[in-house]
Order: C-alpha cells, then structure tokens, then sequence
C-alpha cells in the first residue's frame, strides 16, 4: 500500500509517496518552503501543490508541528495562530481533493523510528526527541504511544524549553555545538527526570549531525540518532493514516 506522506515543519514543507510495508520513499522528497506567515490556506494550496507534483490522487498523511485532536488543531506555536482550531484534515482534503489524516509531527516520526528505524523491539519507555526549529517529542510505552505529548514546551530556567535548546535557538545565538549540547543536556536530564526512559531517539535536522555533539551528553539513558534521519516524519505521517 502507498501513502503520499507529508511533512509540515517551520521551515519547509516537504513530501513523498510511502511504501508502507517497507518505509522506502517511492521518489525524491520534494519540499517547498513554508509560507510566511504560515497561514491555513497557504499552507493547504503548499500541500495541494505537493500532491500535484507527484499527480497523487490516493491517500495522503500529514504531520502537523503542534497537538491534533480528531484531526483539529489545537495549538500553533511555531506557525501562524489562525491553525488554532482548524478542522486541518477537512481543509487540507478540501485543497488536496485526496483523503487526509492529520496527526503530530513528532508522534509521526516517533510511529516510523518505531516500526522502522531506532526503536525496532524495543520495550519499555522509549523517547523521540526531534530538534529543529522547535523541539517535538513521543513517548512510547512497550511500543504504546502516548500521542501528543509537546514537551519541547516544558520549563527550563523559566523558559520555554524551545527558547533554550532548539537548533533555532543553537544558530540564532551562534552557540558552538558543545555550548548548544550542555543546553541540550539539561533538556533531557530534565526528561529523564520525569519519565526515566530507556532510550532516547533524536531524530529532525539535528539527527544528520549528532557525532558533532553526542558527546557532551550525560543522562543514563541510552542515546541514538533516528536511523530514518530527516524522513521520519515523511514515514510516519503515511504510517499513521493506516493506523
């Protein structure tokens, strides 16, 4: 079975059809930048042109940055305020004229690095964290997940922890990968805190680059980049229109 998957990121937007038994991208992604400001309708006409692109008419999956409920949006914090309760799968199967499943972006990549990737048989308290613009995370239990989970928005020294330990945040302050890591470091101490995982996943832009700072970290857990990389959330999104 084929899904188109897309995913929606602050930065760009980007999709490609799924082979669902296998996760192998069926062609090259491809990814518009996101509109500014990222305003409903714009982003619906981004995701039509994406299935235009690849003259989809079947089933499409989509990871949307904040928390989805029966396919409504319920919080924007890094895109345009006017996602707050929008009913996303009816407007983007409107723009797209195909079937559409919305879920979390980072539930979505949690779904693919589980069945696919890092979290392969893994049991107990697994944790994907994806880093980039903002930070997104899913929790698993015995390969349960609990959806929707946003604890990229937990306080961190009165912060939001996006303000401290997003890749955003690493290069709008120029940190050094080691300055950025010790952020970073409190981030997950403070996650390990609360949920004592097993693993930790990291997966979005951060996952291509992690030699350059899985060092400096410190929790007791163990520490893994997503093996699916960037094209988790493209996986999962597909992955999760089946579910």
């Amino acid at each position: 079975m084929q899904i188109l998957g897309i995913d929606f990121g602050g930065s760009g937007i980007k999709g490609a059809p799924v082979d669902l038994e296998s996760g192998n991208l069926l062609a090259e992604r491809y990814r518009i930048p996101t509109p500014d400001p990222s305003r409903p309708k714009a982003v619906a006409e981004v995701v039509a042109r994406i299935a235009q692109h690849f003259n989809w008419t079947g089933s499409i999956g989509c990871g949307y940055p904040g928390v989805v409920r029966h396919g409504v949006t319920l919080t924007a914090d890094n895109v345009d305020k006017r996602w707050l309760g929008t009913n996303a799968t009816k407007l983007l199967s409107k723009a797209s004229g195909c079937p559409v499943k919305v879920v979390n972006d980072a539930d979505a990549a949690g779904l693919a690095e589980m069945k696919l990737g890092a979290g392969q048989n893994r049991m107990g308290v697994v944790m994907i964290v994806t880093v980039g613009t903002g930070i997104g995370t899913a929790l698993f239990t015995d390969g349960h997940l609990c959806p929707n989970t946003e604890l990229g928005h937990i306080e961190i020294k009165g912060k939001d922890a996006e303000l401290l330990a997003s890749d955003r945040i690493r290069k709008s302050l120029k940190l050094s990968w080691r300055s950025w890591a010790k952020n970073f470091d409190l981030y997950l101490h403070t996650l390990e805190h609360l949920f004592s995982p097993d693993l930790f996943i990291l997966g979005g832009g951060i996952s291509k680059k992690t030699d350059l700072f899985i060092r400096y970290l410190s929790v007791q857990a163990e520490v893994v980049p997503a093996v699916l990389r960037n094209d988790a959330g493209i996986i999962g999104a597909a992955l999760a229109f089946d579910l």
